[in-house]
C-alpha cells in the first residue's frame, strides 16, 4: 500500500454552531454539509476554499458534556497546520483576523523552513496557521526542517 496523500480531518466538537462559525467564519473554510435543503444534521463538513477533495474538514457535534482535552503531555493528536500563504504579510494578516475575533494565540514560532501562528479553536484543539518560508529549499536539504526552533516576531 501507498499513501497517496491527507485526506481529511474530523473532530468532534462540543457546539457545533460555534464551531461552525469558528471555522468557516473566522479561518475561511467553505461549508459544503449541511446545506440550507437538508435536515439539521450533528455534523458539518468544509473544504478549503480551493479545495482539492469533496472536504477536508469534519466536525461532529458531541455535546457540552463531552470530556475536555486533557492537559499536558499526552498520546494523539498535538495539532495540525494550514497553510495560509507564502509571506510574513499573509501570517500578519491572519494574526490581525483572528486577534479580532477573539482567537486564544497560543504562540508564534520561526521553524526555519516555516513561519507560525499558533492558535486555539474553541474546544482547545490547538491549530499552526503557517506560511513556507520564501526561498528555503527543504526539498534538497531535508535537514532544514529539522533547525532550531526561534521566536517569531510579527
Amino acid at each position: 500500500m501507498e499513501v497517496k496523500e491527507l485526506g481529511h480531518l474530523v473532530l468532534y466538537v462540543r457546539d457545533l454552531e460555534r464551531s461552525v462559525r469558528f471555522y468557516r467564519d473566522v479561518l475561511g473554510w467553505r461549508q459544503i454539509l449541511p446545506t440550507g435543503d437538508t435536515l439539521p444534521v450533528p455534523f458539518a463538513a468544509f473544504s478549503a476554499p480551493y479545495g482539492r477533495t469533496h472536504h477536508e474538514l469534519l466536525l461532529i457535534e458531541v455535546g457540552e458534556d463531552a470530556a475536555a482535552l486533557p492537559a499536558g503531555r499526552r498520546v494523539g493528536l498535538y495539532h495540525f497546520g494550514l497553510k495560509v500563504g507564502d509571506s510574513d504579510d499573509e501570517l500578519r494578516e491572519a494574526l490581525r483576523t483572528v486577534r479580532e475575533a477573539g482567537v486564544t494565540i497560543l504562540g508564534a514560532s520561526d521553524h526555519t523552513v516555516t513561519h507560525s501562528l499558533y492558535i486555539a479553536d474553541p474546544d482547545g484543539n490547538e491549530i499552526e496557521l503557517y506560511i513556507d518560508v520564501p526561498g528555503v529549499d527543504w526539498r534538497n536539504d531535508p535537514a532544514l526542517i529539522a533547525a532550531p526552533i526561534k521566536p517569531l516576531h510579527l
